[in-house]
Parts: C-alpha cells; structure tokens; sequence
C-alpha cells in the first residue's frame, strides 16, 4: 500500500465525499502519529518483505513502539490504556520533524533499520522547471530509494512564497503555505524575543529568510551525494546580486499558490 497510487475512494474508504486523500496519505498521517504500531502477519510474509515494513515504519516515526506479531496476539496492556498519548509530543514524532527541527538530544533506534537520513539546505532558489522535472521522479531517479521528504522551499519566481515539499511512497506533493517573513512588513512582525532569535539565526543579507530545507528519508539504497547533486543543478541566482527580473519569469509548471503564483 505504500507503493500504491490509489486514492481512499477508490477503496471505499473515504471519511466522508470531500476526502480526497490517498491510501499512502491515510497510512503517513496514521504511523507519524502513532505512540504505538502493530505489525501483523509477520510469519506470513518474506523476511525482505518484513524488513521493508519495518523500514517505513521506522522511517516515518522514530519514537513508536512497534509490535510484531502474527493472528493479531498482541498482549492488550500494550495497546490499550498505555497513557502514552501527548498531542503535543506527537507532533514530534516523525523523523522528518527531528530532523528539520534539530533535536540534536534524540538518537532514534534506526540504524538496525538501515535507516538514513539528511537535510539538503541553501540559500538560493531553485529554478521551477529544473526542479518540477527533479520531483517527477522519471525511472532511475536517485528520489526512488527516499521513503520520506518534507521541507520548505522557494521558487527564483515566486521570491515571496514559502513552498512546502512532501513526499511518501510514490505521492509527491507541493504546496503554498505563505510567505516569507522577509516580505512581510516589520510592523506586522511578532516583538517576542524568540522570534527575534529566529530571525538573527536564519536571516542572510541577500535573501532575508529565504532558504531551502529538505529532508530526505531512506533505506541503504539511498543515494544522498547523487539527490544532492541532482538538487544543486536547480539551483540559480547570485549570493551576492540575488535574482533578476528575468528569473521572474522563467517557465514555471507549478500549480498556482494563492490568487498570484508570482506573487
């Protein structure tokens, strides 16, 4: 099912007419946000087949407990009233979110996994079409061996919108989620002392809080030093001069944000 491009509806199992999401959607939302995950049937699959489980298990939420079992034997104590529950800590628990945010204090138990992970961070913009073919992932991509991908990212022309990246399995997503602060007028911005340590600690003279932070999530077949390459060749505009004009209006095939994609 994470390998499937199929949608709820399809399965007949929609929340209501107005869910339009994926079978891949239901089952990321449900494991990152699990204190606690049953794998069944483990004595019915191939030993491959389990530890690929377990990788996209582990690889999506590094704190759940998981249980292993076959004919659902699972002692109820581990599963009912665990008091494990935390809305808020369970924010935390995928390791997309460990990773962006830096809990540099957590060590997730992935590496009997195979898992590994890393951030690919700049601070120019990607050109549109360069990278809108890079997420189309064509076959033989080095994004086939990513279990996981979430971050922010910005478009040379769309310089005021913050772009959200989400992959798993075979579903990649993007999406506006605003703006950058650095087009936002001061006035508007908050007086706290946090968000002012924010600011100091990703703010650039050129570019403001412009930046692009990726995490990429996979098993040993990921290839980071090719996904980084790959993503570097998008990479456009001057550190010092910054974008001009005409990467304003370079070919862009992303679906429009908001009421102006170049806005």
């Amino acid at each position: 099912d994470y390998d499937s491009l199929d949608f709820l509806k399809d399965r007949g199992e929609t929340a209501g007419e107005n869910d339009h999401r994926t079978m891949v959607d239901l089952l990321v939302e449900q494991i990152e946000f699990a204190d606690v995950v049953v794998i069944n049937k483990v004595e019915d699959v191939t030993h491959e087949q389990l530890a690929k489980v377990r990788l996209v298990v582990r690889g999506l939420n590094a704190d759940a407990r998981i249980i292993e079992t076959s004919q659902s034997r699972v002692v109820l104590d581990q599963v009912l009233n665990t008091r494990l529950f935390n809305e808020e800590k369970a924010q935390e628990h995928p390791l997309w979110h460990k990773e962006l945010f830096g809990f540099r204090d957590h060590v997730p138990e992935t590496e009997e996994y195979g898992i590994r992970s890393f951030v690919y961070r700049a601070r120019r913009p990607f050109h549109p079409a360069k990278l809108h073919a890079v997420l189309d992932r064509a076959p033989g991509s080095p994004l086939a061996g990513v279990i996981r991908a979430k971050g922010h990212f910005w478009l040379a022309t769309r310089p005021n919108w913050v772009g959200e990246l989400s992959l798993a399995g075979k579903i990649t997503r993007t999406e506006g989620l605003g703006s950058w602060w650095v087009a936002v007028p001061k006035d508007r911005w908050p007086k706290s002392e946090e968000f002012a340590s924010l600011m100091r600690k990703h703010w650039a003279p050129s570019w403001g809080d412009r930046r692009q932070e990726l995490v990429f999530i996979g098993g040993p077949e990921m290839d980071e030093a090719a996904i980084r390459a790959m993503l570097d060749e998008c990479i456009i505009g001057s550190v010092t001069t910054g974008i001009s004009k005409s990467h304003l209006n370079l070919p862009d095939p992303f679906p429009a944000w908001g009421q102006d994609k170049a806005a």
